[in-house]
């Protein structure tokens, strides 16, 4: 489809200059020999657990999918989570990802990845949306978020959400409690757990649609890629996903290579989790003959 809508220079030049700065800032310290302390590494990793589950159990398969049921502490606990991920307001997360579902690999999917793997990953934040993907944006249903004071309260707020939970309280913690340096702190904050967090999310747009295997569904183009879900807490089980994208598990197995059912898991028994949906073994072995009964010789490899 080539470049059919104008450039987001703004988004260009911001992506391009994260990027630089901060892999330069790493070889420079790597080349140095400047580590950060242990207490860092951990925290970092911490940090960034926490900004993917707020993706992958708050904004994705709470929020969009409706796959669960969440108490009033989780979503406050999911919604702090996804201001650290560095991403965008919930609304309109949810708003592109049910488009995308919706139209999946049409001109009204947001990062449609038949336009390649580079468009699928980052390009489509680097370019004005297709007039599709606005017309059936506006379109979809959206009506669960119209009485929900949670999610209006963090959408009127988002940029200070954003600032605290993403930037001020990660980088303000490791110096006074363990004496790590102000400039390791802020380097561990954005690359371990910003510039990571959102090329894993975007990993899902890119791999996860064009590398893997399609076993429910071999006509379309979502793939189970293991690798991915190693990345993303369990969100590469892209193929099953996209056959039953009400299963809060987003996978036939709960717990392989899928930590974010593992902590929705453990969030239900407390009782902060109920309700969850998922495809029952009948529903899944009818599906997967059904689907493969009218798929093309070999399309499922």
């Amino acid at each position: 489809m080539g470049f059919v809508t104008p450039l987001k220079w703004r988004n260009i030049i911001y992506l391009t200059l994260t990027h630089v700065i901060v892999l330069t800032w790493l070889g420079s310290y790597l080349f140095m020999g400047r580590l950060p302390k242990w207490q860092t590494l951990i925290y970092s990793f911490l940090m960034y657990e926490m900004g993917s589950l707020g993706v992958t159990a708050g904004v994705h398969r709470y929020w969009t999918h409706r796959s669960y049921k969440a108490s009033l502490p989780l979503q406050w606990v999911l919604a702090i989570w996804f201001s650290m991920s560095g991403q965008n307001t919930i609304k309109d997360w949810v708003r592109d990802h049910r488009v995308h579902h919706k139209f999946s690999e049409t001109s009204a999917d947001p990062h449609d990845a038949t336009r390649g793997f580079f468009f699928a990953h980052v390009g489509w934040l680097m370019m004005m949306k297709h007039p599709d993907v606005i017309r059936e944006g506006r379109k979809v249903a959206m009506n669960d978020f119209i009485n929900d004071p949670l999610v209006q309260f963090h959408t009127k707020y988002f940029n200070v959400f954003k600032l605290v939970f993403c930037f001020i309280l990660p980088i303000a913690t490791p110096p006074p409690l363990w004496a790590e340096s102000w400039d390791q702190a802020m380097l561990c904050r954005f690359f371990v757990a910003f510039v990571a967090i959102l090329h894993t999310a975007w990993a899902v747009n890119s791999f996860a649609h064009i590398w893997g295997n399609r076993p429910y569904d071999p006509n379309i183009n979502p793939t189970d890629n293991w690798m991915v879900s190693a990345f993303t807490m369990g969100e590469g089980w892209h193929n099953y996903h996209h056959t039953f994208p009400w299963d809060y598990k987003t996978s036939e197995l709960p717990y392989f290579i899928n930590v974010t059912t593992l902590v929705l898991d453990t969030f239900a028994i407390i009782g902060w989790v109920t309700n969850t949906k998922q495809a029952s073994p009948e529903v899944l072995q009818t599906t997967k003959a059904r689907k493969k009964h009218f798929a093309p010789i070999g399309s499922e490899h």
